[in-house]
């Protein structure tokens, strides 16, 4: 575990600021044989419905996940998951886990409008050891469950908790905004969102929430 963090980065080369010893940056390595390459997504299912789950008796029904894999609490940015899978011969040989979440942080650069934090939220501390173990446990009951071959609850868990699921909100493309409802994730990742009598189908970097304050 990292005790602190200035220039951590996530998906789209989002930025990440953990001032020392406040904060969970962490990460595991995980070797999941097992899955196939095309469900590799899978794996970022699981992993973040067990940072979910040890969070949820915390903060309650406004923690989503936000897709693909982010932490929010309401409209705001609790922690994000960064997963880089190597493949060999064909499969997954390892997967390098590196996961930070804002704990006991009071305070976020400008830069960061939308971060929010568990003591913002509650209004006090929290033991970062306590609750790393928390999550490294619920993170090890989902991966065994996608061992298991439980794939249907994996997926069928992610997808009820997901940030915006059902709801008409604003999006941007690179060829401009739009309003939809996210209705699906597939297999394999892509999102789904119903824009009208169309199901429009996007990878990561081809959209963005416009959740920002």
């Amino acid at each position: 575990m990292a005790e602190n963090q200035y220039a951590g980065r996530g998906q789209q080369q989002n930025g990440w600021h953990a001032e020392p010893g406040k904060n969970l940056t962490f990460s595991l390595l995980l070797k999941p044989h097992f899955l196939p390459l095309a469900q590799q997504f899978d794996l970022t299912r699981s992993i973040s419905l067990g940072v979910f789950d040890a969070l949820e008796p915390l903060l309650g029904e406004k923690l989503k996940i936000k897709w693909p894999n982010d932490i929010y609490y309401g409209d705001h940015k609790l922690g994000g998951m960064l997963i880089e899978n190597m493949i060999q011969g064909g499969q997954i040989k390892n997967a390098i886990i590196g996961i930070g979440l804002n704990i006991n942080q009071e305070k976020f650069p400008p830069h960061l409008p939308n971060a929010i934090s568990v003591k913002q939220i509650l209004q006090q501390d929290y033991d970062l050891k306590t609750l790393l173990s928390e999550i490294c446990r619920h993170i090890e009951a989902w991966y065994l469950n996608l061992k298991a071959n439980k794939i249907s609850l994996v997926r069928n868990t992610y997808l009820n908790r997901l940030y915006w699921l059902n709801e008409v909100k604003s999006f941007k493309t690179p060829t401009g905004i739009f309003n939809g409802i996210i209705t699906d994730v597939k297999d394999n990742g892509i999102l789904v969102i119903q824009n009208n009598n169309q199901q429009l189908e996007f990878s990561l970097k081809e959209i963005e929430f416009l959740n920002k304050s």
